[in-house]
């Protein structure tokens, strides 16, 4: 390991710190505090990383990367920031940076985010994307489209993916750690993949790769793990998004513990149909999975609907809402706004397992012996609306977007993952 490491900061510690541990690590590093000397010291020595301070002295540090990019359109560069926005990195991003770091770093994100970059050099063999008017390469040797199903059927709509490469920051919800994930768009006929940072593990969006059920859907591939991955997939499955990388660091982010954020950071990029018809699942008989007590069925049906009957002490409640995915917007203004939800009652538990460390006042709702504590409530029954939630996002661990009716009675992650398994143990898969 010998790579060179370019750093731009205007504070002398932070030079001197970064460097300390860029070499530690076997690296070559060089510094400089201005814009403009940056510049000229990528033309000499074309490092193989630059580590890039959003505020510089002569010169912003957004128009030092967007030079960096003109010298080099493969420039691998990871922004930094002590007072941020989640606009600035979503900018930095877009315009092509590799990653983007909050101050104090992190030792090992740190490092993380210099071995992705230079993994991202190294991916000659990935996948091409047009990305913004340039080809950028993805970091990804193996993307393999989702099996083909008997069940399969080509839909009047197309295949569809993002417009571009974005960002999106936030708290995991149980690990508790501040996460984020990097959306970028594949080709037709590639699917939604996960990839782990660091580690670059490839993980498909298949319920053959959930590991987990416990309060969340976890995958799982090579040893390594991404959390609650449903209220995410919700929002792919209702917009009809067919093929995504999603890279991510252990979870995808809570937000507000809804998917409604996720709903219009897709609508803020944009969403591109590809020019390629989209496959759907169509429900060929009647599955169910249950124990008499709670059930979960799925049968034939044109359309993606979900009925669901919920039943818990006061102060929820029995609650039932039949919802069909007719499209998009009636998704995001019934069913994503609802949030995940908690009860006093099980915090003990949740954290003796390790789960619910990221769960603050403003990303959940906290349930007590007679009422609500935390927040009001964005719908009387929101409680059954983020059930079908989750359903619609498991259910697109099948691989493809679903048509069939579904009536589910007291059920949760595991019935889902249960019956998209016992329908392919019926297909032989």
């Amino acid at each position: 390991m010998n790579e060179l490491i370019l750093i731009v900061d205007d504070e002398p510690s932070i030079l001197t710190a970064l460097s300390d541990i860029l070499q530690d690590e076997g690296f070559r590093t060089i510094t400089t505090t201005r814009g403009e000397e940056a510049l000229e010291i990528y033309r000499t020595e074309r490092p193989d990383v630059v580590f890039l301070d959003i505020w510089l002295p002569d010169r912003d540090g957004l128009e030092t990367l967007e030079a960096l990019l003109g010298i080099d359109p493969e420039a691998a560069v990871i922004m930094m920031s002590g007072h941020g926005t989640s606009t600035t990195a979503v900018k930095s991003i877009k315009m092509g940076a590799q990653d983007y770091l909050e101050k104090p770093l992190s030792y090992d994100l740190t490092i993380d985010a210099v071995q992705s970059a230079l993994r991202g050099r190294e991916a000659a063999n990935g996948t091409a994307v047009l990305e913004e008017g340039r080809e950028r390469v993805v970091p990804v040797r193996d993307v393999i489209a989702p099996p083909r199903l008997p069940l399969l059927r080509d839909s009047s709509e197309p295949q569809r993916t993002i417009r571009t490469s974005s960002v999106i920051y936030g708290l995991g919800l149980h690990s508790g750690g501040r996460t984020g994930m990097a959306l970028q768009p594949l080709p037709p006929d590639s699917g939604i993949h996960f990839l782990t940072l660091p580690g670059s593990t490839l993980i498909p969006a298949h319920v053959h790769a959930v590991a987990e059920t416990d309060y969340a859907t976890t995958v799982t591939a090579g040893g390594e793990s991404i959390r609650t991955v449903e209220h995410l997939l919700s929002v792919l499955h209702a917009y009809g998004i067919s093929n995504l990388l999603v890279k991510v660091h252990r979870e995808i982010p809570v937000l507000d513990g809804s998917a409604v954020e996720f709903c219009r950071h897709l609508e803020e990029v944009g969403i591109v149909d590809q020019d390629a018809p989209r496959r759907e699942i169509a429900i060929d008989r009647r599955y169910e999975v249950g124990d008499g007590t709670k059930s979960l069925v799925i049968e034939p049906a044109d359309q993606l609907s979900v009925s669901y009957l919920l039943r818990y002490p006061p102060p929820i409640g029995e609650q039932f809402y039949d919802f069909v995915l007719s499209s998009p917007e009636a998704y995001r203004d019934e069913i994503a706004p609802a949030r995940t939800f908690g009860f006093m009652r099980d915090i003990t538990m949740m954290n003796e397992l390790g789960l619910g460390s990221g769960g603050r006042l403003d990303n959940f709702i906290l349930v007590g012996e007679d009422d609500v504590i935390n927040t009001e409530l964005r719908f009387p029954d929101e409680f059954v609306r983020h059930k079908i939630l989750d359903i619609i996002g498991d259910l697109y661990l099948l691989g493809y977007r679903v048509r069939g009716k579904i009536t589910a009675r007291l059920t949760g992650h595991r019935d889902n993952i249960a019956l998209q398994r016992k329908i392919l143990e019926s297909l032989g898969l």
